[in-house]
């Protein structure tokens, strides 16, 4: 029996010639339950079976799973024949960096040492590398390790070969990444909401930037598309990837950017679920290196901190999540006890606060000192920018944010307290907002992190589980019990 594989692309490929059995074997294999599926019409209605699919019955895969079906197939006694239908972009090589490799510059005002030359750490410049040997990989590294740095070294390494683009979850890392960018003296442009500037050797951008050029083109608004945008872009690089829902990635990284080769991306935390994994492996590559914030810390890069589980004793009872949500963000008793510990922890120090609603963050806004920022989607990028840099030179600033603005990339080192509350049972969320206080500053070698929570019914099950989150972190934690009323 034979089989043709046929490389289509960077990414997709195909698999002729099998029997029935063995494609259902290979779609059974690479098929995952979704957790939300249960919650969707269409599983409800029974016309959908709520699984996501990596090998179709018809035999559509993808390149960086043929490693896994390849055993299946000579198992079942094919004989394979490869096509390769790839663009021939020829071979990539690339030089080995040192922590001298962007020497010639110094950082900027602001900057811890700040006038001094930009000089690698020996991690940074090991995961670079590490990148360079794997033209399509995956590498785990904690927040506040420099991913920045990375990227901007990254970019500058591929610039011979052709242009890179950069992707990352928000305006305020497009903007964070383009000051580093220019520092280093890279050639760079940014492309999301009124500024879209093209031309450059290196476009950062974000997912929902793209996915609007996607639309438009789709609905005849525009003739340029997603595949124009990325015309002699030899690199991908997508910063945060746990950011990016799994969909909008698959779709963007397998459908426009098939074609380019060179695909490194890099996040913080690696979601856990099976199909969100294989979703990063075929778009992106596999996972080739983790550094952790524990390991960052005993080098003493990143600051120490001590979880402080503050759990409210409540008599409360809802049949669900949000509803009990609604009322722990939103009781008058509840938020006059956490603006006074907020209020108290502001007078040790720069201290930042994290909602998940609005209402909540205007509630304990009500409460809190004049001089109190909130920080939420509304505020313009420019502006949360300076209330950040303001951090820098401030003492015992109080910020409330929402998570979606706040707890990821951004670069507030000098945050003594950081107070989570009600942060859920997202793995993801739990760990890169605690890497929005773990950062070093020349004032700060530790933080404090409050984790405010409940003893009802959801809120008690999620702190559950970001104690085992904590645990992983090796984050040291100890829970006391307040009866507040």
């Amino acid at each position: 029996m034979k089989a043709t594989i046929t490389l289509k692309d960077e990414v997709n490929c195909k698999v002729e010639g099998l029997d029935l059995n063995t494609r259902r074997k290979l779609q059974n294999q690479f098929s995952f339950m979704l957790p939300y599926a249960y919650h969707v019409p269409a599983f409800k209605l029974g016309r959908w079976d709520g699984k996501i699919n990596f090998f179709s019955v018809g035999g559509a895969t993808y390149v960086n799973l043929l490693e896994q079906i390849l055993p299946t197939l000579i198992e079942a006694g094919y004989e394979i024949d490869l096509v390769d239908k790839r663009i021939d972009f020829g071979t990539f090589s690339f030089p080995e960096i040192t922590e001298t490799h962007f020497s010639n510059k110094v950082w900027p005002e602001k900057h811890p040492i700040a006038g001094e030359p930009v000089v690698l750490r020996d991690y940074q410049v090991e995961i670079i590398n590490q990148f360079c040997k794997n033209p399509q990989c995956l590498q785990e590294i904690s927040t506040g390790a420099g991913k920045t740095l990375i990227t901007a070294g990254l970019s500058n390494i591929v610039e011979e070969y052709g242009r890179s683009i950069v992707i990352v979850p928000n305006k305020d890392l497009v903007i964070q990444t383009e000051v580093d960018y220019k520092n280093l003296g890279l050639d760079v442009g940014v492309y999301f909401g009124d500024r879209k500037e093209l031309g450059k050797t290196h476009t950062i951008c974000t997912w929902q930037s793209l996915n609007v050029i996607e639309k438009n083109f789709k609905d005849g608004k525009t003739d340029w598309s997603l595949v124009d945008f990325a015309e002699d872009v030899v690199c991908v690089i997508v910063d945060e990837v746990h950011q990016a829902k799994g969909e909008v990635l698959k779709k963007l990284l397998t459908g426009s950017f098939k074609n380019i080769p060179i695909r490194w991306g890099l996040t913080g935390t690696i979601p856990k679920a099976d199909h969100d994994r294989m979703t990063l492996g075929i778009s992106l590559g596999e996972l080739v290196n983790q550094l952790s914030a524990a390991t960052l810390q005993d080098a003493g890069v990143l600051a120490n901190c001590h979880v402080n589980v503050v759990q409210l004793q409540e008599t409360v009872a809802y049949d669900n999540y949000q509803s009990e949500l609604t009322y722990l963000t939103t009781d008058t008793k509840r938020l006059d006890y956490m603006a006074d510990m907020i209020a108290d922890l502001g007078k040790k120090g720069n201290t930042l606060v994290l909602i998940d609603r609005i209402k909540a963050g205007e509630g304990l806004l009500e409460r809190l000192p004049e001089d109190t920022v909130f920080i939420r989607g509304a505020m313009k990028s420019k502006d949360r920018k300076q209330e950040y840099d303001d951090v820098s030179e401030a003492d015992n600033k109080i910020i409330v944010a929402t998570y979606g603005v706040a707890a990821v990339g951004i670069n507030i080192p000098r945050i003594f307290n950081l107070v989570l509350v009600e942060p859920g049972k997202s793995f993801v969320r739990v760990i890169q907002s605690i890497g929005r206080g773990i950062r070093k500053a020349k004032d700060k070698d530790s933080v404090e992190i409050w984790d405010l929570t409940s003893s009802a019914k959801f809120s008690k099950k999620h702190l559950t589980q970001r104690k085992k989150f904590y645990k992983e972190a090796q984050y040291p934690y100890t829970i006391k019990k307040v009866d507040y009323r």
